[in-house]
């Protein structure tokens, strides 16, 4: 029976050490254009196959860089890159609603991602509540006539305090989940004094996706501008930002893309430290 316990005892251990040695992040991540935005501008084949060697195979295009969707897609195609979001202004995404469509339906798109809104210092109540009513008309347009997911990425300054919560929780539950979904930017929610992790407990089931950035250490949190020095970004894990909390809780939401977005003038050096970071982490 001593052993029989000994033998159970040492099993358990293992079964423990075993989880403990599986990967937490889901794959390969994806990356953000705006990363490399300027390297894409001036010579976009040779950027893309730079950014191929570095295992990535899914892309958010926020611009196409001088190229047609056609263009764009068959050099992403001549290297097994997929776009599956395609970002546009608030503008663009009212005033052409067409256009926007056809870009994204020729890029092979799944989402198109608004990133703000329009607002005059502090978000008001009444900004939100405008960006809401078109984010819900647009997002039928969408999903209905082309089979295409709006997705809003927020910016820091929609958690301004409302009632119990912020205008972004107003904005989430104002909005209808059949049209409208999330692309959670761990950065701008975290900046303004938010726990990504806590947004995405509540409200995983409408993102999409996320936009893995970290923050540099020693920059102060409260800032509700929508703005910081693009040098802020940091390699992930070196920051602020509790990655492997904000990734277990994106697994249970079921987050179906990571991008990761580097605004920071050292990305040659720094994303691929944050991809062997993601690689290394485990659970």
């Amino acid at each position: 029976m001593k052993a029989k316990l000994v033998l159970l005892f040492l099993v358990a251990v293992l079964s423990v050490s075993a989880q403990k040695g599986k990967p937490l992040f889901p794959g390969q991540p994806g990356l953000v254009s705006y990363t490399y935005r300027n390297f894409l501008s001036k010579d976009m084949p040779a950027t893309l196959d730079s950014i191929k060697a570095l295992g990535f195979k899914d892309m958010e295009f926020s611009s196409l860089f001088g190229k047609t969707p056609a263009e764009l897609k068959a050099l992403l195609d001549e290297r097994g890159i997929q776009c599956s979001s395609f970002g546009v202004s608030y503008d663009d995404l009212l005033n052409k609603t067409e256009e926007v469509v056809q870009n994204a339906k020729t890029l092979g798109a799944q989402y198109v991602r608004v990133a703000g809104m329009p607002h005059k210092g502090a978000l008001t109540l009444e900004e939100a509540k405008s960006a809401v009513a078109d984010f819900n008309r647009i997002g039928k347009i969408l999903k209905e006539q082309y089979g295409l997911t709006f997705i809003y990425h927020e910016h820091g300054f929609e958690f301004q305090p409302y009632e119990q919560g912020t205008l972004f929780d107003y904005i989430v539950t104002k909005t209808n989940p059949l049209y409208v979904s999330f692309e959670l930017d761990i950065l701008w929610a975290f900046l303004p004094g938010q726990d990504p992790e806590v947004i995405l407990n509540k409200y995983g089931s409408r993102c999409r996706a996320l936009h893995l950035k970290d923050l540099k250490k020693g920059v102060p949190r409260g800032n509700l501008s929508g703005g910081t020095p693009q040098d802020n970004d940091v390699v992930l894990g070196t920051g602020q930002i509790d990655l492997p909390a904000v990734l277990r809780s994106a697994k249970r939401a079921g987050i179906k893309h990571y991008y990761i977005e580097d605004e920071s003038s050292n990305v040659l050096k720094q994303v691929p430290q944050s991809i062997a970071y993601l690689k290394s982490l485990t659970q």
